[in-house]
């Protein structure tokens, strides 16, 4: 038995064959980038008060998306 049939590779790897194809791989990779872009704040640069109102207009803006 050879090392590379024990190791089936790495992580993103094994995460890949959860999709039918890179394509549809790429596809969703993308969508998340940017929905995660979009929505995630970097905490360190901003007070507690505005992370809330950022927070608030954020679920907001997702509320009205997926409505």
């Amino acid at each position: 038995m050879r090392l590379r049939d024990i190791w089936k590779g790495t992580q993103g790897e094994r995460q890949q064959q959860l999709f039918k194809s890179q394509a549809s791989a790429q596809r969703f990779l993308t969508t998340h980038a940017a929905i995660y872009n979009t929505f995630n704040i970097q905490r360190h640069l901003i007070s507690r008060p505005t992370l809330r109102r950022f927070r608030a207009d954020a679920a907001t803006a997702w509320a009205a998306a997926v409505a």
